[in-house]
């Protein structure tokens, strides 16, 4: 089993502990990883944009001017789409974005993406994370501490304190495990967990 380092929020290590090699010590499957963020960003389009074809747009029966003799190129409809106010080519219509993928491929995609942080010894583990109030300064500090000023600090259940502590610092995520994703994983230099959040994920994952 790979053992990592715990610190406390001074950045002063406490401890170690065993990692589950089932969840952090996977082959890593880039496939799944990019399916899994493709997926995720895929998904989170809302498909609704429309526009309408020439066939869609009001007036433009009429031929504007005859076809010979004016000097103009011949038309046969002002709804035609060179012409302002037209059709558009193509245009977008409502669609399904979604892409899907099995349970076991999500699973598979999580581990890898949790094993490439451990293996990039970018993983970091924190006994715990308490804050006495909302205070971005503070929280701020704790990451420098951890030497993870850019990551995702993820905690077993949302903590309102972190959060709002987090909301003003541009390169910073919070989530809980419930809410944790391959793409945000991928997207954030360092992965930050308590210790409770790396149970509950293998738990889950294991």
């Amino acid at each position: 089993m790979a053992s990592v380092k715990v610190y406390d929020i001074e950045g002063k290590e406490v401890e170690t502990l065993e990692l589950n090699d089932s969840v952090f010590g996977v082959e890593i499957n880039e496939h799944l990883m990019h399916l899994a963020v493709v997926g995720q960003l895929a998904n989170s389009r809302q498909g609704t944009q429309s526009a309408k074809t020439r066939s869609e747009v009001s007036g433009g029966g009429r031929k504007p001017w005859r076809q010979k003799g004016t000097g103009h190129a011949r038309q046969g409809s002002t709804r035609s789409p060179q012409w302002t106010g037209g059709g558009v080519v193509f245009a977008p219509k409502p669609r399904d974005y979604s892409v899907k993928m099995n349970k076991k491929e999500k699973q598979l995609a999580m581990k890898s993406a949790l094993s490439a942080k451990l293996a990039e010894d970018k993983l970091v583990v924190v006994d715990k994370i308490e804050l006495e109030e909302v205070k971005t300064s503070v929280f701020a500090k704790i990451l420098a501490n951890l030497k993870a000023p850019k990551s995702l600090v993820v905690t077993k259940d949302k903590n309102d304190k972190v959060v709002l502590s987090a909301n003003n610092i541009p390169a910073v995520k919070t989530t809980a495990t419930n809410s944790l994703s391959v793409y945000d994983i991928l997207k954030y230099d360092k992965l930050v967990l308590t210790k409770d959040a790396v149970a509950a994920i293998e738990e889950v994952y294991a």
